[in-house]
């Protein structure tokens, strides 16, 4: 997972750029990078790390124009090395930076592809790289620089390209093309402000960023739709795939995104309170006679869930690990043995809150299991008398394949476990799972026309389709142990 920021203003933006990276970067902590067009000169600048540490302010006062994209990374495809920091950028034609979020299926066959037919060549691993040529090559197509021509470029772009995308593009001599994959797996929205000097647009992962910045949110992409926005201002779109079906990834609600988000006209802290509702309401439908004295958050992102299964249950709602803010998130880290130390530094127990009760610890979601079976065991130690877990999503049993770094099948906890064995392997007395369809009706009940979402990872339905043999690839990029030999 990735977060894209791309702004068209009336001053210098490398600035609020930077600002919007800030508030992204729950999406991506390993790498940063802006880049900025200033008439027909680009500058770019991007490194490993935190926003904070990329950057600083005689980099910023280099980056000058008042068009320009940025992006925050974390690797799924691809190394972590400094070569695949975004944004990527090509000379020809035009000179082109791109910054994507997402991840493209059909990876190996359109490097062959580019480099075979296209003529054009890839210096990384990174899918971002070959989608930013595709897209290159299409434009230089049309013989032209136009809006027109820009989303014709684009319909290339999704005729060739398979997955969930969503990508933010700086076209010198044009302006900024924004565009999302024809079933909108991946967020990006639009935001507009109006200033003294002009109209400005903002196109960005999340909602947040808007308002951070001080820009009214407009509306979503639509799954399929390229937008240009030019180097003086002017708005061109059209949804300019065959066939669209919209169908959001839902682990965005359920982890990724920011609470105080919006994405596709849905509230994601008010849809994590549905989720909340509903597992509650679960609980009382299998054990109407529960023992539980207290209900725990995992924090952050399971608070509004824990919250409201407080209120359904009649139980209170206490706060009892305090979170390092210091650590990144554990979901992200490449390694095994990385995940289990970064625990420990991440949380620890407050005991008044777990002795001598019987405990419900709620989680977002519960992926390797890593992290899980260490909380219960902290839980335990605290001093709990019964350790219950409850997870705001289902068993995650599938590989996510559009831009989720979730691992190969058999390093997931559930892949292969029935609900009772998980429950033994992450050694609590009681495991509470979401129902699919609970989940997703939460979401929808904040937008009633998404009638179809990518939740994949939970029943395996790949909305693009999968060719043989991609889950054996990705198998051998995604797994630690893959990760780790990179690394070394």
């Amino acid at each position: 997972m990735c977060g894209i920021v791309g702004i068209v203003g009336t001053s210098n933006v490398a600035g609020q750029l930077y600002d919007g990276l800030t508030v992204l970067q729950h999406r991506g902590q390993d790498a940063a990078g802006i880049a900025t067009a200033n008439g027909t000169r680009l500058r770019v600048h991007k490194g490993n790390g935190l926003v904070r540490d990329v950057f600083d302010e005689a980099r910023m006062s280099m980056l000058r124009g008042h068009v320009g994209i940025a992006h925050v990374r974390y690797p799924t495809a691809g190394s972590a090395g400094m070569d695949e920091a975004q944004p990527f950028y090509v000379n020809s034609p035009y000179g082109i930076a791109l910054a994507h979020n997402g991840n493209l299926i059909n990876t190996e066959a359109l490097r062959q592809q580019v480099f075979e037919a296209d003529r054009r060549n890839i210096n990384t691993d990174s899918d971002s790289e070959v989608l930013l040529n595709v897209f290159a090559y299409e434009l230089d197509a049309q013989r032209m620089l136009t809006p027109e021509a820009a989303i014709r470029a684009v319909a290339g772009v999704h005729r060739r390209c398979k997955g969930g995308y969503a990508v933010v593009s700086l076209v010198l001599g044009l302006g900024l093309v924004a565009f999302r994959d024809p079933h909108g797996i991946r967020p990006l929205v639009l935001g507009k402000r109006e200033t003294e000097a002009g109209e400005e647009y903002i196109v960005a992962s999340e909602s947040v960023a808007l308002d951070v910045l001080g820009f009214a949110r407009v509306r979503d992409l639509a799954p399929g739709e390229a937008m240009v926005i030019t180097n003086d201002g002017q708005l061109h779109s059209e949804v300019c795939a065959t066939a669209t079906k919209m169908s959001p990834c839902i682990f965005e609600y359920v982890y990724f995104a920011r609470p105080d988000s919006m994405i596709d006209n849905v509230s994601v802290h008010k849809a994590r309170m549905r989720m909340g509702t509903k597992l509650g309401e679960k609980i009382l439908r299998l054990k109407p006679d529960h023992d539980i004295d207290t209900i725990i958050p995992i924090p952050d992102t399971s608070r509004d869930v824990a919250l409201e299964m407080s209120n359904v249950l009649g139980v209170k709602y206490r706060e009892g690990f305090v979170k390092n803010r210091y650590v990144g998130r554990t979901f992200i880290m490449p390694g095994q043995g990385e995940r289990v130390k970064s625990v420990r530094r991440k949380l620890n127990p407050i005991h008044l809150e777990f002795r001598n009760r019987v405990v419900l610890l709620v989680d977002d979601s519960i992926v390797r299991g890593t992290t899980s079976q260490q909380i219960v065991q902290m839980a335990r130690d605290a001093g709990a008398r019964k350790v219950y877990l409850a997870s705001a999503a289902p068993p995650v049993r599938h590989p996510n394949v559009y831009g989720i770094d979730m691992p190969a099948a058999e390093e997931l906890v559930a892949h292969g476990r029935s609900v009772e064995e998980i429950e033994q392997h992450l050694g609590c007395d009681w495991l509470i799972y979401q129902d699919l369809e609970d989940l997703e009706a939460a979401v929808r009940e904040g937008n009633p026309a998404l009638t179809q979402f990518d939740s994949s990872c939970f029943n395996g339905e790949y909305v693009t389709g999968i060719e043989p043999g991609y889950f054996q690839r990705i198998q051998q990029l995604r797994n630690d142990g893959a990760k780790q030999k990179r690394e070394g």
